[in-house]
């Protein structure tokens, strides 16, 4: 008896473990945008080693700082999504538009700066992990997380103030190489 028993409960776990029974991957699939980050947190990193060297895009040479001290810059900030979700950003990183992070044209790879919207006052700390933007009168390029927190995606763009402390946001040098090779966009 006991034994019959045994052998119904061991049939009875093989034929649930069979069933079509969804995953939580297949669940998570269906749901909508995955929640968005908050403000990214600014720690130590060392500096990109290729992606901190002279380069040009679009014509125009660009020098990227590396002891940036003070910066602020005022400007226009637009932001990138779908179109670059997936793909590799010059720090060699895939781009996530969920995540807190912005191209920007010098800032240091990577490095942290504050952007506050000028309009609403609302202020987010993003990580420079790409290049970019190259039009004209850009001068940010914030992830989807980014633009949205600050109220800018359906506008495509507002006015802002991009501040680094290099007190308060520090990373480390690479290491050094001699040849200072430009790269082409």
């Amino acid at each position: 008896m006991i034994q019959q028993a045994r052998l119904i409960l061991f049939t009875v776990l093989v034929l649930t473990a069979c069933s079509n029974t969804p995953t939580q991957k297949e669940e998570t699939r269906s749901s909508p945008a995955p929640l968005m980050e908050s403000n990214e947190v600014p720690r130590a990193e060392p500096l990109h080693r290729f992606a901190n060297r002279p380069y040009s895009a679009l014509g125009k040479t660009y020098i990227p700082l590396i002891s940036p001290g003070g910066y602020k810059e005022r400007g226009i900030a637009s932001w990138y999504g779908r179109k670059f979700h997936g793909k590799r950003t010059a720090s060699g990183e895939i781009y996530d538009m969920y995540s807190m992070s912005a191209a920007h044209p010098v800032l240091p790879i990577p490095s942290y700066a504050r952007v506050t919207n000028l309009a609403n006052r609302k202020s987010v700390v993003v990580r420079i992990n790409d290049r970019g933007p190259f039009v004209h009168d850009r001068i940010i390029d914030l992830s989807y997380a980014a633009a949205d927190k600050l109220g800018i995606v359906n506008n495509g763009g507002a006015e802002v103030v991009v501040e680094m402390d290099r007190t308060r946001m520090r990373y480390t040098s690479p290491v050094q190489d001699s040849s200072l090779n430009k790269k082409t966009f």
